[in-house]
């Protein structure tokens, strides 16, 4: 599991980076598309609950994360959430929910396959009969020949973070290296390993776990057309 991203040293810089992510209006709408009758939610892989604190107001929510920095912070900064330390790939609530979600590249860091089928056998022992399983993760691999350097507000001024990715074919894993300046003028790396699930490879998990898949989108309405899916998911086990 990644535990060295500097986003989760740092969980208001994360907050601030994920200012602008969609997961959760994505997530909602799914819901609101395949089970409109769900009233219960849990999410694996919630980081400091920024998109728990949304979905909340639809849903009642558990979220779980393994980073107990990320934890720490989501009970300081939103008391109100229930947010728990916990491995996805072993942790059990004792609860069965309508809708069970896993976003922001969570399941990437899981990179045995082993150990991916241990997450899906979570999400199903989370589920009830009929319940939705959401997902966003990467199905390709993200590569280009230069690095990318772009400019993230904070609130002690302006860092500047510069990125580059490798590909590795054989182990299926998309390396992102990060070098950070930041306002105070310190440096930081990162060496963010993440592995990507084919849509394929993601349909045979989720079924082996007793999920139908029943759509992947990129969110643009186009299909799959980007490098990262949300696959919708029912359980049909009873």
């Amino acid at each position: 599991m990644e535990a060295t991203n500097l986003l989760y040293r740092d969980p208001e810089l994360y907050d601030v980076v994920q200012s602008d992510s969609t997961s959760a209006g994505m997530c909602q709408a799914l819901i609101e598309s395949y089970r409109p009758d769900a009233r219960t939610l849990v999410d694996f892989g919630c980081g400091t609950g920024r998109d728990l604190e949304i979905l909340a107001k639809h849903f009642e929510c558990i979220g779980v994360d393994l980073q107990p920095g990320m934890v720490d912070y989501a009970h300081r900064t939103r008391p109100g959430l229930d947010i728990r330390a916990g491995d996805m790939r072993t942790v059990r609530l004792r609860r069965r929910m309508d809708v069970v979600t896993c976003m922001g590249n969570s399941l990437a860091y899981v990179h045995d396959n082993e150990e991916i089928s241990q997450v899906f056998a979570t999400f199903a022992a989370h589920a009830r009969p009929g319940a939705l399983l959401a997902l966003c993760s990467p199905v390709a691999p993200l590569t280009g020949p230069e690095p990318v350097a772009a400019t993230v507000d904070t609130s002690t001024g302006p860092a500047t973070v510069t990125i580059r990715h490798e590909w590795d074919l054989r182990t299926q894993i998309n390396t992102m290296y990060r070098h950070w300046v930041l306002p105070s003028g310190d440096e930081a790396q990162d060496e963010i390993r993440r592995r990507v699930l084919f849509p394929r490879e993601l349909e045979r998990y989720a079924e082996s776990a007793g999920f139908e898949v029943l759509d992947m989108t990129d969110g643009t309405g186009e299909g799959l057309t980007g490098s990262t899916a949300y696959t919708v998911a029912r359980y049909s086990r009873g």
